[in-house]
This record gives structure tokens, C-alpha cells and sequence, in this order.
């Protein structure tokens, strides 16, 4: 019977049939214990349902009847009068049905136990005289104890298994498939719209690294906790490492209230580590699932992953509400993708060399390497056409290696072709740093070309640069500092860098960003210019103005000291033959300063 994939309730009615075939006159039973410790009548053919939903939900414990005893003790309990007996007095009412309905004047009950000693239920005998149990009957219970625990044990496996496929391990809330199944199911059968909310905990991965795993999942169980506040555990699925699911009742203003709600109580919730407080934060986005006679669920939770998205490159911290545009732009930005995954399959990435100039000379001292995709009919896309890729984690740093490779042959050719030039830098972004081998790319790029370091800069900006959670991007500079690259903070201005900054992790080059050069027409903007030469001059940095267009700049920007220079007025962006052929047009000089720089 138990071999043929019968139900639980099925195999329990089973071996209680067959113990009464066996134990003449006797009726019998068998009740669960969950893991609240409470009793579930599950199979007793014998026994009356009047008797079994009095008993059921019944909290385990001494001296509660002969089964809640048995089961909380472990041993088996005899109670030859069930009416006189204490372990039966708070249940005179479950005594009283058993003898109306059944004539039972006494109860024998043994625990049925898992293989690791915990209690999975109880297997009563009942009798109609007031004794315990015969040495024939002991021996038929612990047959039927040994089927009972095989069968219960089998089903605990199931339920676990079951568990495990809908529910979270650390957090005891729906998973996502449990989450699909859950919208599905709402979607099928809501005559009313309802809300999907998509919640990214900010920076797990960086908690995780620097103060452990144990750390995140305390974290995440914070985070758990504040969503349920909010919208109860029935609505609420962790449904990625570092992501949760929740399902609103209502239209946008319904939810937009509750994202706040959600965020606000994430923003509340802190975590102390060692001398640390670590602050919860998120992003959130959303989509209304509304009633129609085919619900598309797939394109609900895409859109939804959209605006989640959308929310934490434009609006961190906050909830964006899917719409038509964030639709259209999710489509641009996936052509785009596309595009540049072409691209970097069929060698369509180039690099397109700016020079680097002296003010003083004019003489070209060192260029940086801009990456531009050569489309299928030959002609070069605009930069801003494809810049999101260079920040995508999962093309960023394929980009970025194909510009080391690019870089790498072209400096080795200018080297043999004695082309005059100090340096060549090349941009690197958030995606290189968070892969966690950059120095080692770098190395592998330069080595075979036998290019010395010192001829290679690279390019942080200012953004990037400031991340400093776990301080992966500044050791990663202090070690590439180390192998003897040089390092450019590109954008100065733009963000919160500082002299600080500066101070505690140490660059070479500072790329003022091109909107203080744009502003030296007004005597503020000179002035700002001339602090932050002084700034870097003071700490043995070198200086670079970006952006440079016109002579007067020029001319304005060498009166205030700054040294060199780079801009359409010394050259745009070119490709590999027209930049050597700059560099080649005239006699290099040389330029201690610059060879420091």
C-alpha cells in the first residue's frame, strides 16, 4: 500500500484498519504533531468526526490527555479511566464523546518518533473496558509504530521538499516561483487591478564582502521583517538574493503609497557590525496587473523589472511606476545592448585616440582612448549612442578588455614606429572594478607587448572613484599605483570628491571636467580653476583641463598655470592612422613634467 504513491490519509487509515483487524475490540487512532506543537487528527476509520475536530489544533504538553502527553513526553501513556484520571481532566468534554459515541472508558497512546527523536504524532489504542494494553497489543503498536514513522517521515521529506521549492530558507517568505505562481493565480481570478512591487536592497554584495555573510542575512531579515509590517507575509516573496516581490491591492496611488510606506520602513532599519551602523536602503518599481479575459503575467513582471530598474539608474532611493516611455526606452536600451554585443563579436569596437597637449608647446604628450562601435554599414555611432553599455555589468568590462587589447597594439606600434609620446590612458568603469581582477586584466593586455606601465594611465571618473563602501575601488587604485600605472580622476567637479579624497587615496592626475572651463568667461569659474590648481599642485598632482574649445581658454588656462590641456581646439577624437599621423607631423619634445605626469 505505502509502495503505490497513496495519500497520507490513506496510508493512516490503512495501518489503523489493520491494527483493529489484529486487536480485537479495540478502536484505534492517529493524530500529527506539527512544528507549533499542536495535534491533527490524520486517520482513525473507527473513531467518530465529532471527537476528531474537538481534538484537532490542541496544543501538546503534560497532561494533556493520553496522546498530548505521549507525544510532549516521548513515552507512551496508559490511562486505564479516562474519567478519573488527571492527564484527562481539562478534556472531560473529548472524554465524554468518545463514551457516548464509542463506549471508550480507557486510552493507551505511544509517540510516534522521526529517526532523528523528534515527535512526528501519536498512535492511540482505545478501550471499552478500563485497562491498559495486552503484551499481544504491544507488539501489534510497535509494527504499526515502525509504518507509522516510515509513512510520516516520507511526507515530511515531501513537505520539506514542497518548502523548499516555494519558500525562502532565511527568511521563511515566498520565493519566486512561489511569487509567479501567487500572480498568476490573482491575475486569473482579481476582477480589480492589483499592484507588483519589485524592492532592490541597496549594496548587499558589498556587506556580504567586508563584514560577512552572516551580517547580510541578518540584514536581509531585517528587511523582511519591514515589509511585512507593511503588507503582511501572505503578500510579501523574496524573490532574488538581494530583491523582494510584494502584491498590492488597488490602482497607483494604492501603490505608490505603499512603495513609500516600504521604503521609509526599509530606510528605518539599522544594523550594528563592530563600530559600524549599517542603513538599510532600496529601490523600488512597479506595474498595475489590471483584469482582462488573458492576463499577460510575463509581461507584468518585465515591466515591473523595468521601472525597478529604471528607479535605481535615475532615481535611487525611490519608486518609478512602469509606463509606456520607461517601456520604449527599455526597448532602445535593449537594441543597444544588442548592438554592442554584435559589435564586440564582429571586432566592430575601435579605439579613437584625443591628443593630451602642452599649453606652452602645443606638443602632443599623451592621448586617451575613447571606444567607438563601427556600425554595419561603416559608419562610426555616436558615443552617447552606446555609453549605458560601458556601465553594464555584463558588457562594461568586455568593453573595457577589447580597449586594452586595442591600446595595447597601438601603443606597441607607435613604440617601433618611434612616434613621439609619453602615455596613452584608457577609461575604466564601476563593471571593471566590481569583477575584481582589473590589475590583473591590465597586466595580461600590456605584458606581451612588453609596454612599460609608466606609459599607461588609467581613467577613473570622479563617481566611480567615490564609491567607497568597501573600499574595492581605492585598494584596486593603490594597487594599480603599485604595479607602477599611472591613475587620471576624470570629472573633478562633477561629483562630492575633495582635497580629502585626495588625500586618503591618492591619484596622479586630476581631469578638471569641462564645465568650470566653460565658465572661465565668468571670474567665479577662474577662480574655482585657480583653487583647484592650487589644490593639486600643492599635493604633486598633475593637472589636465577638459573640454577645451577655444584660444582665449586656452590662453586664460595657461595665464592661471594650468599646464596642459585637452579639447576640439588641439584635436577631436581620431582613429589609429590619423592620430599617427599627428604624432608624427612634428619633433617630440621632451617635457619632464609631462614624463612625471
Amino acid at each position: 500500500m505505502l509502495a503505490h504513491g497513496c495519500s497520507l490519509e490513506e496510508a493512516g487509515n490503512y495501518i489503523c484498519a489493520h491494527a483493529e483487524r489484529l486487536a480485537t475490540g479495540v478502536l484505534c487512532s492517529l493524530v500529527t504533531v506539527d512544528r507549533a506543537g499542536l495535534l491533527h487528527p490524520l486517520a482513525g476509520p473507527s473513531i467518530s468526526r465529532e471527537y476528531s475536530r474537538a481534538l484537532d489544533g490542541i496544543a501538546i504538553g503534560p497532561g494533556v490527555g493520553s496522546c498530548g502527553t505521549a507525544a510532549f513526553l516521548g513515552k507512551p501513556i496508559a490511562v486505564d479511566n479516562i474519567f478519573t484520571n488527571p492527564y484527562w481532566a481539562p478534556y472531560r468534554a473529548l472524554a465524554d464523546i468518545l463514551l457516548q459515541e464509542h463506549d471508550v472508558k480507557a486510552c493507551w497512546s505511544s509517540p510516534i518518533l522521526q529517526s532523528d527523536g523528534r515527535v512526528l504524532g501519536a498512535f492511540g489504542f482505545y478501550y471499552t473496558e478500563n485497562r491498559g494494553p495486552t503484551e499481544e497489543e504491544r507488539r501489534i503498536v510497535e509494527e504499526c509504530l515502525h509504518l507509522c514513522s516510515l509513512v510520516l517521515e516520507r511526507e515530511e521529506v515531501k513537505a520539506e521538499n514542497q518548502r523548499l521549492a516555494h519558500f525562502d530558507i532565511l527568511t521563511g517568505l515566498g520565493n519566486r516561483a512561489n511569487f509567479i505562481r501567487t500572480v498568476e493565480k490573482r491575475a486569473d481570478t482579481s476582477s480589480a487591478p492589483f499592484g507588483i512591487l519589485l524592492i532592490d536592497i541597496d549594496h548587499l554584495g558589498r556587506i556580504n564582502e567586508v563584514f560577512g555573510h552572516t551580517a547580510g542575512d541578518r540584514m536581509i531579515l531585517e528587511a523582511a521583517a519591514a515589509v511585512t509590517r507593511i503588507v503582511g507575509p501572505q503578500n510579501s516573496f523574496r524573490v532574488d538574493a538581494d530583491e523582494f516581490a510584494v502584491i498590492v491591492e488597488g490602482n497607483p496611488p494604492d501603490i505608490a503609497a505603499t512603495s513609500r510606506k516600504i521604503l521609509k520602513a526599509l530606510k528605518e532599519c539599522s544594523l550594528q557590525e563592530n563600530d559600524h551602523t549599517l542603513r538599510l536602503t532600496a529601490s523600488c518599481g512597479g506595474e498595475i496587473c489590471r483584469p482582462s479575459p488573458e492576463p499577460d503575467v510575463p509581461a507584468c513582471l518585465q515591466h515591473a523589472n523595468l521601472a525597478l530598474h529604471h528607479a535605481k539608474r535615475t532615481a535611487r532611493g525611490g519608486f518609478v511606476l512602469y509606463n509606456d516611455e520607461l517601456g520604449q526606452a527599455g526597448m532602445a536600451r535593449f537594441r543597444m545592448l544588442q548592438m554592442v554585443t554584435s559589435a564586440l563579436a564582429e571586432d566592430r569596437i575601435e579605439a579613437h585616440y584625443q591628443p593630451i597637449v602642452r599649453l606652452d608647446s602645443q606638443e602632443i604628450v599623451g592621448l586617451e582612448a575613447l571606444c567607438r562601435v563601427r556600425g554595419t554599414d561603416g559608419q562610426i555611432i555616436p558615443a552617447g549612442a552606446f555609453a549605458e553599455a560601458l556601465q553594464d555589468a555584463s558588457l562594461g568590462h568586455a568593453l573595457t578588455d577589447r580597449m586594452l587589447e586595442k591600446v595595447a597594439l597601438d601603443l606597441h606600434t607607435w613604440r617601433d614606429s618611434g612616434a613621439p609620446l609619453h602615455y596613452v590612458s584608457v577609461n575604466v568603469s564601476m563593471a571593471d572594478f566590481d569583477l575584481g581582477n582589473l590589475r590583473q586584466r591590465i597586466r595580461e593586455a600590456f605584458s606581451p607587448y612588453q609596454i612599460p606601465p609608466e606609459q599607461v594611465v588609467i581613467e577613473v571618473t570622479e563617481t566611480v572613484y567615490m564609491d567607497e563602501r568597501d573600499r574595492k575601488v581605492a585598494k584596486t587604485i593603490e594597487g594599480m599605483r603599485i604595479d607602477g600605472l599611472r591613475v587620471a580622476l576624470d570629472d573633478f567637479g562633477t561629483g562630492y570628491a575633495s582635497l580629502t579624497h585626495l588625500l586618503d587615496f591618492p591619484v596622479d592626475i586630476v581631469k578638471i571636467d569641462k564645465t568650470f572651463v566653460d565658465r572661465m568667461s565668468d571670474d567665479r569659474g577662474e577662480v574655482i580653476i585657480r583653487t583647484l590648481l592650487n589644490m593639486v599642485s600643492g599635493l604633486g598632482v598633475a593637472m589636465v583641463a577638459e573640454g577645451v574649445e577655444t584660444q582665449d581658454q586656452a590662453l586664460r588656462l595657461q595665464r592661471l598655470g594650468c599646464s596642459y590641456a585637452q579639447g576640439y581646439l588641439f584635436g577631436r577624437p581620431a582613429d589609429r592612422e590619423t592620430t599617427t599621423q599627428a604624432l608624427m607631423a612634428g619633433p617630440a619634445k621632451a617635457s619632464a613634467c609631462c614624463g612625471g605626469m
